[in-house]
């Protein structure tokens, strides 16, 4: 799935993308998007980095004995089980409403931040939009240095959900980041310079739409990486290897099949699963199956696990095909350390709703049935937490955590879904939950292994799915389905000329808690796969979660607050403000004695392209990136500077005819409102315009302008009379809201409304 949407200014342009120099201290780094033109050559047979006092010197004994070193956070879950818990207890129940400001650090973006730091050995590592790393000081946030990829400004078009980071990995006197390019890279941990950089691409072409917005694994003496872009078209699966001192390429495991035209398949696992698609499959269209999160290992077993993404396009059963099972997407996978298939469980077969499963998957030892089992467990997008064997493979138990009408239940034998004929869209939209955001998405769940309880950031939320292929709006670029139209706003008859006639959204809720999203951060019994208890997160987008051996389960929000509850009963201790929105799971550590809670605060993500709900701190106040730190009796947390949205500014003449606005709100929809829904969002609502913008639309759209801001150039797909038809469009919407009293955020007109 798809800065602050701010007015698409000089202001808004100098901030969203650039990383400035903000002291004396901090190091000169250019643009971010920038096409860089330094030269960089094949990774060298370098060894790794001398033993001597090096920084990040973690090793696989550190890794292992994560928990031993309760003082560090030394993988983006924490340990390798992935728990996104702390044993540190110096801040807990008790004393929890003393939680104050320690320090903050700016990152002069304006966009979403979903990565977890780590932290080793007094230092702090996170990495923020495009894959820019920062290295700060854990007690002062002072900075150390940044390191900076240096992106081909022209992948920020095929960022699905925007220009996200989810994290670092540290190995040996080594930082590693996945750039948004698709370009791996390994840092000098102790100086920020780096080491080598690699494309763990498999193909590049003029277009080329992998990215990659997940964390680096380190499994044994491998660094594992999937990639993004099962949105897209021409986009296959598959997770890479790569050795850690120098980079190559060690294999590359596909998760789909390739073109039967193109002779026998090149893995053999992919032999079999070619029967499981459907004979006329489109493929073309490169399959999806992505592993773009989701990625854990177990170094006993030596097993490393992945969830893959939907198939392309989503829905399989368009033009009337039967579809199949489409292995190996929607899937959870265990390889052996040589890249060779151990297991799978298919959570989802023949997925058309989009239900990814490759949210993070959490390894612990539980007791089921009064027998230990070593186990994988996941809050999948599709509403069931899923407990599996994590050595065979072999199903356990799935339960709801949340409401869905996709299927009408799990068999509990055979671990497979039970058909709902209600929720096949392919003849008549259908009101289907969970939403294609999911009931759980790439926020970190949590974990404790005291009590033996899963914290859940849930979301309930329908949308109305529809099979457009034969309709004006067509398959949207970034978005491999029938479009998904959201109910908040939902207006049947705005959106008439894109998709035809829509039902009212009450006549498809029968049986349904609500028609409005609702969140809630729960918290879930694995074994007895029960509710333990909830509290509500408004809205429903909320961010991943935290616990603590102290007691404490800690969450974001995108109100702007750090909210810590207690672990046994979700009992509010303190809610702190921060006045920036929050994504992104907290972490603890504690330097010289002293606990820290940290999170990396900024709004965005897969809420890239639509309007800022009212009550969102990126809304209220500038969505200024940040990494706060709290610690026990610190002061207020800094507020950023409140916002003041100005009206439209005055658009330029009308141009066009009828016929060409009209044409122009089609091709809109296809290409420009995965970002640029019409309303106050992350990135620019193009009826804000300024005068000299107008001037260069062409420039911007046709011919790359602003590719070095993220906007890439869409002359491959767009001709000039259909940039001519969007930009009547844009000045017609802009004329239309011009007299309107409140023109922020639109309500009812924030169309195209889909995802």
């Amino acid at each position: 799935m798809t800065g602050t949407r701010n007015n698409f200014s000089a202001t808004a342009r100098s901030t969203s993308r650039t990383i400035r120099r903000a002291s004396s201290s901090r190091a000169s780094i250019a643009l971010v998007g920038v096409l860089s033109a330094s030269v960089w050559s094949a990774p060298a047979a370098a060894g790794p980095p001398s033993a001597a006092a090096r920084a990040a010197a973690v090793d696989q004994r550190r890794l292992a004995n994560a928990d031993r070193e309760a003082d560090q956070w030394l993988t983006a879950g924490h340990d390798f089980a992935g728990t996104y818990h702390s044993p540190l207890t110096d801040i807990n129940a008790t004393n929890a409403a003393r939680l104050g400001f320690a320090w903050e650090y700016k990152l002069a973006t304006h966009r979403g931040l979903e990565a977890t730091p780590l932290m080793v050995d007094g230092v702090l590592y996170a990495s923020g939009n495009f894959g820019v790393v920062y290295a700060l000081d854990a007690a002062t946030g002072a900075e150390r240095w940044t390191y900076d990829p240096e992106v081909d400004g022209q992948s920020g078009r095929y960022a699905c959900c925007d220009a996200v980071n989810r994290g670092v990995a540290a190995w040996q006197g080594r930082i590693y980041v996945a750039a948004l390019d698709g370009y791996l890279h390994a840092i000098d941990a102790a100086t920020g310079k780096r080491v080598w950089k690699v494309d763990t691409v498999p193909s590049r072409g003029p277009k080329t739409p992998y990215t990659i917005t997940g964390a680096p694994l380190i499994a044994g003496h491998l660094v594992v990486i999937g990639a993004s872009g099962g949105d897209f078209h021409g986009v296959r699966g598959y997770v890479a290897a790569f050795d850690l001192d120098t980079g190559r390429l060690r294999w590359r495991f596909y998760t789909v099949p390739r073109d039967p035209a193109l002779g026998a398949q090149d893995q053999p696992h992919l032999a079999p699963a070619l029967s499981t698609w459907d004979p006329q499959h489109r493929w073309e269209t490169g399959g999806g199956g992505t592993v773009w999160d989701g990625i854990s290992y177990d170094p006993k077993l030596k097993l490393i696990y992945l969830g893959t993404g939907n198939a392309a396009p989503y829905n399989i059963k368009e033009d009337g095909r039967v579809g199949g099972d489409n292995l190996f997407t929607a899937c959870i996978i265990a390889l052996k350390e040589t890249g060779e298939l151990a297991w799978y469980y298919q959570v989802v077969p023949g997925d058309m709703w989009d239900f990814d499963s490759t949210q993070k998957l959490v390894l612990a030892d539980l007791s089921v049935d009064s027998r230990p089992r070593q186990v994988l467990m996941q809050a999948s997008k599709n509403g069931f937490f899923y407990v599996l064997d994590r050595k065979t493979g072999e199903f356990i138990s799935a339960k709801a955590y949340a409401y869905a009408n996709w299927t009408l239940g799990i068999d509990p034998k055979s671990g497979k879904p039970i058909p709902n004929p209600e929720a096949n869209y392919a003849r008549s939209p259908k009101l289907i939950f969970p939403w294609e955001g999911g009931a759980h998405s790439w926020q970190p769940m949590s974990f404790d292994p005291q009590l033996h309880q899963v914290y859940i950031p849930t979301m309930e939320a329908p949308d109305l799915q529809v099979e457009t292929s034969r309709l004006p709006a067509g398959l949207v670029e970034g978005q491999f389905t029938s479009p998904i139209v959201e109910l908040d706003d939902y207006d049947p008859q705005a959106l008439t000329s894109l998709f035809g006639a829509l039902p009212p959204a009450e006549s498809l809720a029968t049986g349904v808690p609500s028609l409005k999203g609702r969140g809630f951060l729960r918290a879930w019994d694995p074994v007895r796969q029960r509710l333990v208890w909830e509290v509500p997160a408004e809205p429903y987008w909320n961010g991943g979660v935290l616990s603590t051996a102290g007691g404490l389960v800690i969450e974001g929000d995108i109100a702007g607050r750090l909210n810590v509850y207690a672990a046994t009963s979700g009992a509010l201790l303190k809610s702190v403000e921060l006045g920036t929105s929050i994504m992104a799971a907290p972490m603890s550590y504690r330097v010289n004695g002293v606990q820290y809670l940290a999170v990396l605060a900024g709004y965005g993500g897969g809420q890239i392209g639509g309007p800022i709900p009212e009550n969102a701190a990126a809304y209220r106040y500038a969505n200024g990136g940040r990494i706060i730190a709290l610690k026990l009796d610190g002061g207020p947390v800094p507020l950023p500077p409140a916002i003041t949205w100005p009206a439209l500014p005055q658009p330029p003449g009308r141009e066009g005819t009828a016929a060409q606005i009209g044409a122009g709100e089609i091709l809109y929809n296809r290409y420009c409102a995965r970002c640029h829904v019409l309303g106050a969002g992350v990135l620019p609502d193009l009826r804000r315009l300024s005068p000299e913008k107008h001037q260069i639309f062409y420039d911007i759209v046709l011919g790359g302008a602003f590719a070095p801001l993220g906007m890439g150039r869409f002359d491959d797909v767009l001709t000039r009379a259909d940039a001519e038809s969007i930009h009547a469009y844009v000045v017609d919407r802009a004329w239309a809201e011009t007299a309107a009293p409140d023109p922020v955020p639109v309500k009812g007109d924030a169309k195209p409304l889909q995802r």
